[in-house]
């Protein structure tokens, strides 16, 4: 190998990004490396104040309610993902005219399965208050279906475009906002649910949450569906 070889992908940039990060990161391991450990044990914490949480699952507890900032957060930073994957209209440059019919048998496979995964994915979000499961893991399997429908050449256009599509994927981050508004009223910090209906606004929380995952992680994998529209011919087939 060739010095040229060796070197061709070097540039001053990118060697003062590396340098820049390297010193980042010794920085934050300087500052954390002798940091105390937490006076607080967070698990007894969590294992005394669980049933006013709304959720017997400690998890579902810490995710919706105790720490329920980082799960806002989660949402809207998937949101700001779709935002950027929906400026780019190459990610739909191939031309999908040329593929091939879906099979009649892998068509009557993928109306048997859906259906299935919609039900396990609703019993993962009723079953995320007492045992693993939730919002994230049930909107990951109804994306797996979605992804299953748009792979088996299954018309989609129709069901991931439109004013409706861009609402379910902000559904979840705007009653998760509406309801930690709403309840400053009542308990006058934001996400500080009343102790009496804290279960059912952990179930309604994640029920948005669900939808608008499972449109998310669907639209992070189509990319545009705007520029998809008019170049998937695929038609569903009764």
């Amino acid at each position: 190998m060739t010095p040229n070889k060796i070197f061709s992908g070097f540039s001053f940039p990118r060697f003062l990004i590396f340098l820049l990060t390297l010193l980042l990161t010794c920085a934050l391991g300087m500052v954390l490396y002798p940091l105390p450990p937490p006076p607080i044990q967070f698990l007894d914490a969590i294992t005394s104040n669980l049933h006013h949480s709304g959720a017997m699952n400690p998890v579902t507890a810490v995710l919706l309610n105790f720490r329920g900032y980082d799960t806002l957060l989660e949402i809207g930073v998937l949101l700001v993902a779709v935002a950027g994957i929906g400026t780019l209209p190459e990610a739909f440059e191939e031309d999908t005219s040329t593929f091939p019919p879906p099979s009649p048998v892998l068509l009557v496979l993928v109306r048997l399965l859906v259906p299935l995964m919609v039900l396990i994915g609703g019993y993962l979000l009723y079953a995320g208050s007492k045992a693993p499961g939730g919002a994230f893991q049930a909107g990951a399997v109804l994306n797996a279906a979605a992804i299953l429908m748009v792979l088996s050449g299954l018309s989609f256009s129709k069901w991931f475009h439109g004013w409706w599509f861009r609402a379910a994927l902000i559904f979840g981050l705007v009653l998760f906002l509406g309801i930690g508004s709403l309840v400053m009223a009542v308990e006058k910090h934001f996400l500080e649910y009343p102790r009496n209906y804290a279960d059912g606004i952990i179930l309604l929380i994640e029920t948005a949450v669900t939808i608008s995952i499972g449109c998310i992680l669907a639209a992070l994998f189509l990319g545009n569906p705007d520029a998809a529209q008019a170049q998937n011919p695929a038609k569903e087939k009764a």
